[in-house]
Parts: C-alpha cells; sequence; structure tokens
C-alpha cells in the first residue's frame, strides 16, 4: 500500500496531521533508525525509504530528500530508477547543473538506471548549454547496453539548435533514421524552429514538407512555429491557409496560434480583421490574454488610432487582466509618436502608481518623444530621475540624446555625449555614428563626417545604407559627383541598395557638371534596381543636354 504510505508521509510533512509525541523530522529519523529496520525485509525497507524521498520531492524539499536517498545507499540499499529520476529532476530543475552532474556521476553506479535517468541529465546538459556534457551522456547510455530512443535524440537535438549548432542538429537528425528510431512530430519541430532561428527559411519549410510527406502528422506546436514564421516573412495569406489547414485536421487552436495572427495582421497595419480575430477567438470559446491586447494595442498605436488603443487598455482591465509595463510602454510610445506627450506621461504617472517600476525602455521612449519635441528641461528631469534611480543609460538612449543635440543643432554637446558614452564603457554603435554623420553631413562639415565614416571600419563597425545614402547627399551638397559616384559604387559591391534621394542627387549634381552622359547612365541603372525617377529628373537631364548643345552651338559660331 505505498501510495498510502507516502500520502500519510506528506500529511505529515505539511503538517496536517500532528501530534505531541513527535515532530514531522523526527518521525522520519525514527523510520530510518537501522534498529527499526533490522525485523524489515529488504524489500519493505527499500520501499519506506522510497515513499520518504517521493514525499520530499513532491513537497519540494530537496535537501532532505538527497539526504536520505544518501542514506538509503550508506545502507546498502539500491533505490528504483523511478525514486532516483524524481531526486535527479528535481534537482536539474533547481537550476543547480554543477551539482546534479556531480550527483549523477556519483550515484549512476550504485542505483538503477534506465533511458529516463539519461534522458533527464541531457536535457539538464542542453538547458544549461554544456552540449559537450550531452555528448557525454549518450556516450555512457550506450556503454551501459540501454536502448536509445527518440525522446533522447530530440532532446539532444534541441539542445543543438538553442546553441546554434544547426550542423550538429541535422547530422543528429540524420542518424535517427540509420538507427530505425522514426522521428515524432516534436523532433521535426524543435529543428524546424532551430532552421528558422537560423535564418534557414527554405530548409525549415522543406522539412514541414517531409514531415507531411513522410506520414507524420505535425501537433499544434508545429503549425504555430510554421505559421509564424509566414507572419514574420509578412506571407498573412499562407500564414491563414495553414490556420484553415489545421482548423480541417481537427486541431484545436490555442490562444498562441490566435496571438500569432492577430500580430501578423497588426504588422500588415490590418487592425480592423484582428479585431474581428479576436471576436472569433472568443466564440472559439479561448479568452484573450495580455499577448493579445498588447498586440492589438500595438496595432492601433501604430495606425494612430490611440482612442481605440485606450478602449481596448480599459477592456483588458475590466476583463480582469492587470496591464503589464509592455503594455504601458506600448501605449506610452504611440502618445509619443504624435506628440501627445501630456497623455504619455499621465501614463507614465499610472504605470508608477500601480506598482510597476519604468525600465531603461520606458525612460529612452520618453527621452525620444521630449527629444522630437525639443524638450530639454523634460530630457534633463528623465535622466535625473535615471540617474536617482541607478538605471544605466544603454547605446539607445546615448543616441536619443546625441540626436537631441543634433536636431536642436548643437553638434559640439552631441560629441560631448558621444565622449560621456565611450568614459561609460559603451561602445557607440552604427547608429550612434549615423546620428552624428548626418549632423555633420547637414552642417555641411563633410570632411568630419568622412573621417567619422572611414573610422568605423577601425572600430569593425560596417557603415548600413542609411549612412551611404546620407555621406551621398551630404557630397551631392557640396557639388562632390566624384565623390558620390565613389560611395555608389562601393554600395554596389557590398550589394547595398541606394535610396531615390542618393540616385536622384546624383544625377542632379552630374547634370549640372553638364556630365548628362554620365547622368543617362545612373538614370538607366536606378530604373534597372526598380526604382521609379520622377519627371524632374527627366526634365534636369533634358535641361543639361540642351545647355550643352546650346554651349557647342555658340562656341562653334564663334570659330
Amino acid at each position: 500500500m505505498l501510495s498510502h504510505a507516502q500520502s500519510l508521509i506528506l500529511q505529515v510533512l505539511s503538517g496536517r496531521i500532528t501530534s505531541s509525541l513527535f515532530t514531522p523530522s523526527s518521525l522520519i529519523r525514527y523510520l530510518t533508525q537501522p534498529h527499526l529496520n533490522i525485523n524489515l525485509n529488504t524489500r519493505t525497507h527499500v520501499l519506506l525509504y522510497e515513499a520518504i524521498i517521493t514525499a520530499h520531492v513532491q513537497f519540494q524539499l530537496l535537501e532532505e530528500a538527497l539526504f536520505y536517498l544518501n542514506q538509503m545507499i550508506d545502507h546498502d540499499l539500491v533505490p528504483g530508477s523511478n525514486t532516483f529520476n524524481n531526486v535527479l529532476c528535481c534537482l536539474v530543475k533547481s537550476g543547480c547543473f554543477e551539482r546534479a552532474w556531480l550527483f549523477f556521476n556519483e550515484t549512476k553506479g550504485r542505483v538503477r538506471l534506465d533511458a529516463y535517468s539519461f534522458g533527464i541529465m541531457m536535457k539538464g546538459c542542453c538547458e544549461s548549454g554544456d552540449l559537450s556534457k550531452g555528448f557525454e551522456v549518450l556516450n555512457q547510455l550506450v556503454e551501459m547496453g540501454l536502448p536509445l530512443n527518440v525522446v533522447i535524440y530530440t532532446t539532444l537535438i534541441d539542445g543543438c539548435c538553442k546553441n546554434g549548432d544547426i550542423k550538429q542538429a541535422k547530422k543528429l537528425f540524420l542518424k535517427m533514421g540509420e538507427l530505425g528510431l522514426v522521428a515524432n512530430p516534436y523532433t521535426y519541430t524543435v529543428l524546424i524552429n532551430g532552421l528558422f532561428k537560423k535564418g534557414l527559411k527554405k530548409d525549415g519549410f522543406e522539412l514541414f514538407e517531409n514531415m507531411k510527406t513522410s506520414g507524420v502528422f505535425p501537433n499544434l506546436y508545429t503549425y504555430n512555429c510554421i505559421v509564424k514564421e509566414y507572419c514574420h516573412e509578412r506571407k498573412i495569406i499562407k500564414a491563414f491557409e495553414l490556420f484553415d489547414e489545421m482548423c480541417e485536421r481537427g486541431l484545436v487552436c490555442n490562444v498562441f496560434t490566435y496571438n500569432i495572427l492577430i500580430g501578423g495582421l497588426c504588422q500588415e497595419k490590418s487592425v480592423w480583421k484582428a479585431e474581428k480575430l479576436v471576436d472569433q477567438m472568443k466564440r472559439a470559446g479561448i479568452s484573450p490574454n495580455l499577448i493579445t491586447y498588447n498586440r492589438l494595442i500595438d496595432g492601433f498605436c501604430n495606425v494612430g488610432k490611440l482612442d481605440k488603443a485606450l478602449s481596448l487598455f480599459d477592456e483588458l482591465k475590466s476583463n480582469g487582466l492587470s496591464p503589464s509595463l509592455v503594455t504601458y510602454n506600448i501605449l506610452i510610445k504611440g502618445f509619443c509618436n504624435v506628440g501627445k506627450l501630456d497623455k504619455a506621461l499621465s501614463l507614465f504617472d499610472e504605470l508608477r502608481s500601480n506598482g510597476l517600476s519604468p525600465s531603461l525602455i520606458t525612460y529612452n521612449i520618453l527621452i525620444k518623444g521630449f527629444s522630437k519635441a525639443g524638450d530639454s528641461d523634460s530630457i534633463s528631469n528623465l535622466v535625473r530621475e535615471m540617474e536617482e534611480r541607478t538605471i544605466k543609460p544603454s547605446n539607445v538612449t546615448y543616441t536619443i540624446l546625441i540626436d537631441a543635440f543634433v536636431r536642436a543643432d548643437e553638434m559640439e554637446k552631441a560629441f560631448q555625449l558621444h565622449s560621456s558614452m565611450e568614459k561609460a564603457g559603451l561602445v557607440p554603435d552604427v547608429y550612434t555614428h549615423g546620428v552624428l554623420i548626418h549632423g555633420l553631413c547637414r552642417k555641411g562639415n563633410m570632411r568630419e563626417a568622412s573621417k567619422l565614416f572611414k573610422g568605423m571600419r577601425e572600430v569593425q563597425l560596417e557603415p548600413n545604407d542609411v549612412i551611404y545614402n546620407i555621406m551621398i547627399l551630404g557630397y551631392c551638397k557640396e557639388g562632390s559627383s566624384y565623390r558620390a559616384l565613389s560611395l555608389l559604387k562601393e554600395m554596389e559591391e557590398k550589394q547595398l541598395i541606394p535610396n531615390l534621394a542618393s540616385y536622384s542627387s546624383i544625377i542632379g549634381v552630374l547634370s549640372k557638371d553638364g556630365k548628362w552622359q554620365e547622368a543617362e547612365l545612373l538614370l538607366n541603372k536606378m530604373i534597372a534596381s526598380g526604382l521609379k525617377p520622377s519627371v524632374s529628373i527627366y526634365n534636369i537631364i533634358s535641361k543639361a543636354k540642351n545647355d550643352t548643345n546650346l554651349a557647342c552651338e555658340e562656341e562653334t559660331r564663334d570659330n
């Protein structure tokens, strides 16, 4: 009657059974005394220990469970694999991986192990990111002659994917087939997810199709993974085709499925369709959660429908959900973007009054909002508040503040802040450099802009297309078509795409210099890249051509 014994021990540990004659610890000590157990046969003795250990595990008393397991082993009693697995699982979940690894290796020769024991340890290795130990566990399992199973391989494949070693994950997947192990839906899904995260989207979609042709039916987790990737790729129609397929197959979609699709629709600015999907979700008996509301509120903020966003915010609260810091950040950002800074500050105050602490992201959003409005006093107050709360500014914070000085045409202060950033141990990134280069180009200081541009490579930063386009416009502004064309060529070599303004500006400078043939060649290249020139570009080239022809005619007449 083992379950009854465990139940009694649990009731003692929880205090539901009490007595003046014993405490929980004194009773357990009494039950495990060697002299008491002389009259017990070995089997009963083992069961008594296992009941005690299992009860402590269930009550999450890990140290006590370990103590009695070690005591049991010291008494030359061999715990069953289930008891050992319960303790090992509890130890792995406690987050002390090194301790779990030591415990596993010290006790494995003194207890009965099964494939599940190795599976628990392997999962711990993978979750801690120590794949070498994971493969060591696999080798130990093989050496002991225990049967390999799909769960073991799936765990290791998942660990490889999470560690970014997709090549090794694919090798393990093929090895499974060689061993005659049939991959299950979860095996396929972890590998598909790993391929997507590594940017190998085509391979991920191909594996999904192979999965179906192999007769392995995708589960809800698989479909959610594929639907999410289609939404990321902005292929919302394909995402809904899969959603319909799920419904046809009788798979019950969960809140996660709906949240993915709602997010996809909001990304496409189809916010009213997203709201209809929430209604459909409710009719299916699934209640919207905080993530559902956050995505919908964000969608309406992004299309400027802030009244609707606030209405959803109120609905969220009336449905018994508590707004998170993310919810407030979304709304604060929405109001900052349209210049309604009073409302943004009101939400900021509400956030704090509800016991939430503003994050660095919250401050960055507000600083950016006041930066656009040119309100330096409010920015100073926010920075001071951050210092008081010991929130260290990030790269983003500094870049926003530098941008504020650039907008105010105070380049000296912008560069002072740039120096402060470096002194604080932060490395200015591509965006920081972009803001400073933009300010210098706007001032017509191309010499300093060029120095900063070239200096990026010295700190292992590659200028992006935005910075190249800024530099090109700067050179065009000072009439240097040669330098602008040189950067354009550099962009093409790096497979960066010049924008319409870059092409148009260079064509304008070339035409002004009477180099209409070069301007026409650039125009053709611009059209070939898929950009549509404005009528004024054609007019500029046409005028340059006419001016050149007139000049030639005048020269001929003079001669």
